[in-house]
Formats: C-alpha cells, sequence, structure tokens
C-alpha cells in the first residue's frame, strides 16, 4: 500500500466543526438540492446526486429529509437557488486551503471568506495554485477495532479499491471517484459497517505543523465550516492530535 495518510486524522478534526446534527444536515440537503437541480431527480441517472445521498445516508439523514431536498432541487417543492463556488487560499505558513461555497447570495459569501481570511493572516491564491495540490477521490472510513484490514483489503480491492491505509487503527479505502459507489456499495454488502464515505479532495503533499501553528490553523478550518455558506474545507496541514488538549 502507498504512503502514510493524514485523511483520518484530518477527518477527525474536521467533524468537530459540524458537530451539530442540524448544520451537518444542512449542508448535506444544500448538496442534494444542487445535485437534483443540475442533473435531476433520479438518482440512477444522476452520479453526483446518488453519491450525495449515500452520504446522506451514512450520515443517518431520514429519508424524508433526502426526499424533499431532490424535490427543492427539481422545482417541486419552494426553495433557495445556490450557486456553486471554490476558493483557493494560503493560510500562515503556507497551508494550501480549498474552500468550496454553496450559497444563495455570492456577495455574502465571498465577503465572510474573505474576513476570515484576512483576519487570521491568510490570502486568496490565483486561480489553480492550490487546485492542483489536490487530487479528488472516494474515501471510506471504517474502524480498525471492528475489522481487520486483511477482510476490508480482501473486499475493498476486489471491488476496484485503489488503496488501503492503516491511519492509528482507522482503515482508509481510497478509490477513483468512478469506482467509488461500487466499492462502498461491496463493502456495505459484506457487512462492514463505514465511520465515513465521501469524494473527497485529498492532498499530494502534506504540510507538517508544530503545536502551536497547527492551533492557529485549526482555528481558521473551524471559522470558515461554521459558516452556513461553506460546505466542505479541504486543507493540507498535518496538525498534531493533542492541540485541543
Amino acid at each position: 500500500m502507498s504512503g502514510h495518510s493524514k485523511w483520518a486524522t484530518i477527518k477527525h478534526k474536521k467533524g468537530a466543526a459540524d458537530a451539530k446534527r442540524g448544520q451537518m444536515f444542512t449542508k448535506l440537503i444544500k448538496e442534494i438540492s444542487i445535485a437534483a437541480r443540475m442533473g435531476g431527480g433520479d438518482p440512477d441517472s444522476n452520479a453526483r446526486l446518488r453519491t450525495a445521498i449515500l452520504k446522506a445516508r451514512s450520515s443517518n439523514m431520514p429519508k424524508d429529509n433526502i426526499d424533499r431536498a431532490i424535490k427543492k432541487g427539481t422545482g417541486e417543492l419552494g426553495g433557495a437557488s445556490y450557486e456553486e463556488l471554490v476558493y483557493e487560499a494560503y493560510a500562515p505558513g503556507g497551508v494550501a486551503i480549498l474552500i468550496e461555497v454553496l450559497t444563495d447570495n455570492k456577495n455574502r459569501a465571498a465577503a465572510e471568506v474573505r474576513n476570515i481570511l484576512t483576519r487570521s493572516g491568510g490570502s486568496l491564491a490565483t486561480a489553480n495554485a492550490v487546485m492542483r495540490q489536490f487530487s479528488r477521490k472516494g474515501v471510506i472510513s471504517i474502524d480498525g477495532e471492528k475489522y481487520t484490514e486483511d477482510k476490508v483489503m480482501e473486499v475493498a480491492l476486489e471491488a476496484g479499491a485503489d488503496d488501503i491505509v492503516n491511519e492509528d487503527g482507522e482503515i482508509v479505502v481510497y478509490s477513483s471517484p468512478e469506482a467509488f459507489e461500487a466499492v462502498l456499495n461491496a463493502i456495505t454488502g459484506a457487512g462492514l459497517e463505514t465511520d465515513g464515505a465521501e469524494i473527497s479532495m485529498i492532498p499530494d503533499v502534506y504540510t507538517d505543523l508544530d503545536k502551536d501553528a497547527g492551533g492557529k490553523i485549526q482555528k481558521i478550518i473551524d471559522k470558515l465550516e461554521e459558516s452556513d455558506d461553506v460546505q466542505n474545507v479541504y486543507h493540507n496541514a498535518n496538525i498534531p492530535e493533542d492541540i485541543d488538549e
């Protein structure tokens, strides 16, 4: 298997900002709605919608919420019309950040993102300066205390996974975006429970930080994720695990 990955650690820390169930559901609903608006409300013919629904189900979102989100996207129910934006930025220490936004007011979203970055010593980057440092991959996380790495590997590789990494007891399965659904279905079909599953932006190289710098970067990430307009935040910082203590 390939080199050591920090995805599980980063996702654990990232999840702290989305701890409020309502905020998490709001972001999932927006993703489902825009996927339905762009590609139609039938998940069988809309790969992005299928992926959004899989993520919502893995977060235990009720079926009624999912159905309403689809209908909002297709126009069957009234609701805001969202725009997609991606901001590329650098935080102090040269940490690269990708900020995905779904908003009904792009001027508000832009002002808030810029304000958070400016107040924290960060800045927006030129187009593709940050994006080219990341690769889009399917990522599935599994508790290594419940299942052996060999068992996960056997199921995942046969279904088309690219890599399996044991990250401090968390088994992380990587795939291409195209193979993500097949790999996830194979894993759940084999009776393996997942801790999380999504298509994510994974940095090619991580920036190691000490505790002080890591704490500052974590605050920036948290502030961005707390914004209602911000859908996802990806970064390449290797943040020490003990900064929250």
